[in-house]
C-alpha cells in the first residue's frame, strides 16, 4: 500500500503540471471505488481552477479556486498520471480530470481501493480528514507527544505508532525501519516505552520518512510515481522484508512475526 512517501512523491510530481490549471471536462468511468465517486462529481469539479495540491496523511487533496477541494487517495494499487489527452484508456482507468493546456490527470486503480471525493468549501471538515494524527514531520510531532500519548497503553509499539490517529504516515516499512533505528523492539508494551527512547523513535520516523521521500519511495508490487517511475527506497531497508537475513549492523539474524495481522521484521541484537 502506498505509503506517506509514496503520495508525497506522487504530490510533488503532480504539482507543476496542474496547479493554475482549468478543468475542462470530468471522465469517471467507473465509480465503483472503495468510497463511491459521486454521481455529481463531474459537474463539481467542472470549471474549477486547481490552485494547491497538498497532503495530508496519506490523502492528496487539491485546492479549487473558490475553496473547494478535491480529495484522493491511492488506496492499495492507485496510480494518479499526468497524461496528454487522447493518451490511450486501458482497463482500470477509472477517473480523467481533463486541463486546460491539452493534458490529463488520470486516476488508474486495479483493486479500486481508492478514493476520488469532491469536498465542497461549506464543509469544513471532512470524515476521512478529522480524525487523523499529527504529520510526522511538523512541529506538532515529538518524542514528548508520543510518551505522553502512549501512557498506560499495552498494545505493542509498532502496532501504536502505525495507528493514524496517533501519527499519520509511519506505515508498516517506515514503523519497521524507524524502530529498528531507534533500537526498540516492536512488541514491547507502548507504555513501557520511556520518554528518551520516544524522543529517539520521533527523530528516526522523521529521518526515515525524510530518506523515503528523497529516493521516491519504496516499490512493493504496484506502486509508481505520478511519472509513472518506481521509488528505490527499498535499497536501504535494514529488517522489513528480510527475515532470516544477517543484520547489517550486528549480524544477528533477523526474525519475523506478525503484528496486527502485519508481517514484520526486528534484529535481536539491536532492538530491546
Amino acid at each position: 500500500m502506498p505509503e506517506l512517501p509514496e503520495v508525497e512523491t506522487v504530490r510533488r510530481g503532480v504539482e507543476p503540471h496542474v496547479l493554475g490549471r482549468r478543468i475542462t471536462e470530468v471522465i469517471v468511468r467507473d465509480a465503483r471505488l472503495r468510497w463511491p465517486v459521486p454521481a455529481d462529481f463531474a459537474d463539481f469539479a467542472r470549471g474549477q481552477t486547481i490552485e494547491a495540491v497538498r497532503r495530508r496523511g496519506k490523502y492528496l487533496i487539491f485546492g479549487l479556486a473558490g475553496g473547494d477541494r478535491l480529495i484522493v487517495h491511492l488506496g492499495m494499487t492507485g496510480r494518479v498520471l499526468v497524461l496528454d489527452a487522447g493518451h490511450p484508456v486501458i482497463k482500470h482507468d477509472h477517473v480523467d480530470l481533463l486541463l486546460d493546456d491539452g493534458r490529463l490527470l488520470r486516476y488508474h486503480d486495479p483493486r479500486r481501493f481508492g478514493a476520488v471525493l469532491p469536498w465542497p468549501r461549506h464543509e469544513p471538515g471532512h470524515l476521512l480528514i478529522d480524525a487523523l494524527g499529527p504529520e510526522p514531520l511538523s512541529d506538532a510531532f515529538s518524542g514528548a507527544y508520543l510518551y505522553a500519548r502512549s501512557r498506560g497503553k499495552k498494545v505493542a509499539v509498532k502496532s501504536f505508532v502505525m495507528d493514524g490517529q496517533v501519527v499519520v504516515g509511519a506505515g508498516n516499512i517506515y514503523a519497521a525501519e524507524s524502530l529498528f533505528r531507534a533500537g526498540i523492539r516492536p512488541t514491547r508494551a507502548a507504555g513501557r516505552v520511556n520518554q528518551a527512547e520516544y524522543a529517539r523513535l520521533a527523530d528516526a520516523i522523521r529521518a526515515v520518512l525524510n530518506e523515503a521521500i528523497s529516493q521516491g519511495g519504496t516499490t512493493l508490487r504496484d506502486f509508481a510515481g505520478a511519472d509513472g517511475a518506481s521509488g528505490y527506497f527499498q535499497q536501504d531497508l535494514y529488517v522489513y522484508g528480510r527475515e532470516g537475513q544477517p543484520c547489517r549492523i550486528c549480524g544477528s539474524t533477523i526474525k519475523g512475526l506478525r503484528l496486527g495481522n502485519r508481517a514484520s521484521c526486528w534484529c535481536p541484537g539491536c532492538q530491546r
